[in-house]
């Protein structure tokens, strides 16, 4: 997938936030709370990422992308889980001929700009979400 194809992916898809509702049983609000939970760990996620590929922390670094990616999943992130999709690509691929300690901190500067760009669109879509749906909490 080149870059323009991700960037062509919607930021949520409202589909996946209503089967949440839907599997969530949605009685409490629960699945209001987890989609919050998401925003609240987003930060520190993106965090985490950083600091692994910064220091060049493979097992780190594989660690973060994949909660990254699975938890956009989860909440109809496509644009997010994307973009974790490709990084983590790139992170196996690279470092398997080259030192991780060289290799991570330069694929942190080809994507941690549009990563944090995206989880912070991503997390103001979900709060409009989450602020306009009828009777949600």
């Amino acid at each position: 997938m080149t870059q323009d194809d991700v960037n062509a992916l919607p930021l949520l898809d409202p589909a996946a936030l209503d089967r949440l509702r839907d599997e969530l049983d949605d009685d409490d609000g629960v699945w209001g709370v987890f989609v919050r939970n998401f925003m609240a760990q987003l930060p520190q996620r993106t965090e985490k990422l950083r600091l692994a590929l910064t220091t060049g922390d493979l097992a780190g670094s594989l660690d973060a992308v994949l909660s990254l990616k699975t938890s956009s999943q989860m909440v109809g992130a496509q644009r997010l889980a994307e973009y974790a999709m490709v990084l983590e690509r790139s992170v196996r691929t690279e470092t398997r001929e080259a030192a991780p300690d060289t290799v991570l901190p330069r694929l942190a500067v080809a994507h941690l700009k549009t990563i944090m760009k995206c989880s912070q669109q991503t997390s103001d879509l979900l709060q409009r979400y989450l602020d306009s749906a009828p009777g949600r909490k």
